[in-house]
């Protein structure tokens, strides 16, 4: 679709913490924080002509490699929030992406995301073949005190196995990136999840999943991994 009218290089949008968001006690649930952080960041490309629907006519996509999330205070029930994003940078077939989220005129999280252009039949990254030089890129501008980094694998122990289900599967025909913190936040500490005690999150996201495969859930203290054929798939370093 063409660039909006109204496209701006950093973009704000406003979300609602609806009930069905929300853990037990009204907190907004880790997991769908980082679906409104990447909804935004879909939002910012559909504006600015380079989203799933543009990027299809090349058979191309964004896909999430690597996200970290730091946390001050999060969003509650009937809370209306703003996210602010951003492009850090963006060359060939990998981007830079930052987003911060605004509580009362206060900055309450802040994110940073690398993403890879795959091309969706041959499961390859290759070069974005669409334009972007309106995008204005800030390279300096920084949503995070750390940047986004590979998660240190350690020896883990096996806490669980899931399968992936129909119910697991986006647009793009893989399991949802978020699917893959859910699975591992259901193995800590139910009060550590409850009472917001985790104050960033590092995940990388290294092999696709599709229907029907079996994973093996692992743990080492808070680094988590999910296994297939005993190959990592994703890794999550949790900090409290």
């Amino acid at each position: 679709m063409p660039i909006a009218p109204d496209f701006t290089s950093v973009c704000e949008r406003d979300w609602y913490i609806h009930f069905t968001y929300c853990h037990p006690g009204g907190n907004l649930r880790y997991t769908d924080l980082c679906n409104i952080l990447q909804l935004t960041a879909g939002f910012h490309a559909e504006q600015g002509g380079i989203a799933f629907h543009d990027m299809q006519a090349s058979q191309q996509a964004w896909v999430l490699s690597r996200m970290r999330v730091e946390i001050d205070t999060m969003p509650k029930w009937r809370d209306t929030i703003t996210v602010k994003t951003w492009i850090e940078s963006l060359e060939n077939s990998r981007s830079v992406r930052a987003m911060e989220v605004w509580s009362n005129g206060t900055k309450i999280i802040g994110c940073e995301t690398f993403w890879a252009v795959i091309n969706t039949e041959l499961r390859r990254p290759e070069p974005l073949a669409l334009p972007h030089g309106h995008f204005e890129k800030y390279a300096s501008r920084y949503a995070t005190e750390s940047r986004v980094r590979k998660v240190e694998m350690r020896d883990h122990e096996i806490v669980g196995e899931r399968h992936v289900l129909l119910s697991d599967l986006d647009i793009v025909d893989h399991a949802n990136n978020v699917k893959y913190l859910e699975w591992c936040l259901d193995y800590m500490d139910p009060a550590t999840v409850l009472e917001n005690r985790i104050k960033a999150l590092d995940m990388n996201f290294m092999r696709e999943l599709v229907l029907g495969d079996t994973v093996e859930i692992s743990r080492n203290a808070g680094t988590f991994s999910v296994l297939k054929d005993g190959k990592a798939c994703f890794a999550l370093e949790v900090t409290f």
